[in-house]
C-alpha cells in the first residue's frame, strides 16, 4: 500500500494566490491535513456536507502527534504541507488539527492571503450555550491549551457568558488513537483519569479539543455515564468546520460543478499502511495511501 513516493517541499516564501493559478477552479480538490489520523473526524463531516467535492488528505504521521512539538516546528510543517497540497491542485485548505491551527493558522493565512483556509478551534462558544451548570470541561493537547489564541478565546467567552472552562491536557491520548487503540484498557485508564476530575468539578459539557478525540467519544460517554448522575453533553467541532468551508467556497464561487461522488486521494509522511488501515477502520474506506518524504 505504499503507493507513489513524493518529496515534501521546503516551507514556501510569503506569497499569495498567483502561484497556484489553475487550482482556483470549481473542479479542483480541497486539501485537508492533520498530524496524523485525527483529521479523519473532520474529513467525514466535509464529505457529508460536500459529497461532490474531490478531497486530498495528508497525514503527517512521521511527526505525530503535534501536541508536544515546539511551535516553530509545527509552523514549518504546516507551511510545507500546505505548499505540497497546493502543488497537487488544492483550491482550499482545511487545517484539521487543533494544535496546528493554534500554532500556525495566522502564518498560513499570511502566506496565502487570498486562499480559503479553515482551521479547527475547540468548540467553546457552542459549549457555553449548552451547559446548564455553567461549567465546561475542555479536553485538548498541552500545546492547544497553552496557546495565546485559545486562551484569548476562552477569556472572551468567559467574560461574555460567565461560564467556567476547566482545562485538561490529555497527554498520550492522541498517541493511543494513532495506534488504533480506541477501546483498549490503556486508553480507558487514560481517559478515566482525564474525564473524572472535570465531571467531579461540575462540568456537564465536554469539549473535544483535538480532532483525534471524536474517535474515542463512545468511550468518553461510557466513562462519563458511570460518573455523572446527569447526562453529559459532548461537543465536536467537525460539523462547524464543514459548514464554514461550505460558506467560503460558496462565497468565492468555488463549489464543485460535479454531480457525481467526489474522489479522495491520501498521503502520509509516515506509515502508509497504518493510515490506510485507519481509513478502513474509522471511515470504512479502502484506498491506497501515497508516501511523501518527511
Amino acid at each position: 500500500m505504499s503507493g507513489t513516493h513524493y518529496p515534501l517541499p521546503s516551507p514556501p516564501p510569503e506569497r499569495g494566490r498567483e502561484h497556484i493559478g489553475e487550482t482556483h477552479s470549481k473542479m479542483a480538490p480541497i486539501g485537508v491535513f492533520d498530524s496524523g489520523i485525527g483529521g479523519l473526524s473532520v474529513l467525514r463531516h466535509i464529505h457529508a456536507h460536500l459529497p461532490h467535492e474531490n478531497l486530498l488528505y495528508f497525514a503527517d504521521s512521521a511527526f505525530a502527534p503535534y501536541g508536544e512539538k515546539p511551535e516553530e516546528v509545527i509552523v514549518a510543517r504546516t507551511l510545507a504541507i500546505a505548499d505540497f497540497l497546493l502543488q497537487q491542485g488544492a483550491k482550499a485548505l482545511v487545517v484539521a488539527c487543533n494544535t496546528a491551527t493554534s500554532a500556525s493558522i495566522n502564518a498560513l493565512r499570511g502566506c496565502y492571503p487570498d486562499l480559503a483556509v479553515v482551521g479547527v478551534e475547540p468548540g467553546l462558544k457552542p459549549a457555553a450555550a449548552l451547559t446548564k451548570t455553567r461549567t465546561v470541561g475542555v479536553l485538548a493537547t498541552e500545546r492547544t491549551l497553552a496557546s495565546a489564541k485559545f486562551n484569548l478565546l476562552r477569556e472572551q467567552i468567559t467574560a461574555a457568558t460567565g461560564v467556567t472552562f476547566l482545562l485538561q491536557a490529555c497527554i498520550g491520548l492522541a498517541d493511543q488513537i494513532e495506534k488504533g487503540e480506541l477501546h483498549s484498557n490503556a486508553t480507558a485508564i487514560l481517559l478515566r483519569g482525564y474525564v473524572t476530575p472535570l465531571i467531579e468539578q461540575g462540568a456537564d459539557t465536554l469539549v473535544l479539543g483535538c480532532t483525534h478525540y471524536p474517535f474515542v467519544q463512545p468511550l468518553i460517554e461510557d466513562i462519563a455515564r458511570n460518573i455523572a448522575s446527569a447526562e453529559i453533553t459532548i461537543v465536536d467541532t467537525g460539523e462547524a468546520v464543514a459548514r464554514q468551508l461550505t460558506r467560503l467556497l460558496t462565497q468565492q464561487g468555488l463549489t464543485s460543478i460535479f454531480t457525481t461522488q467526489g474522489t479522495l486521494a491520501a498521503f502520509s509522511s509516515g506509515s502508509t499502511s497504518s493510515v490506510a488501515t485507519a481509513f478502513m477502520n474509522l471511515l470504512k474506506l479502502r484506498l491506497e495511501v501515497a508516501s511523501v518524504a518527511a
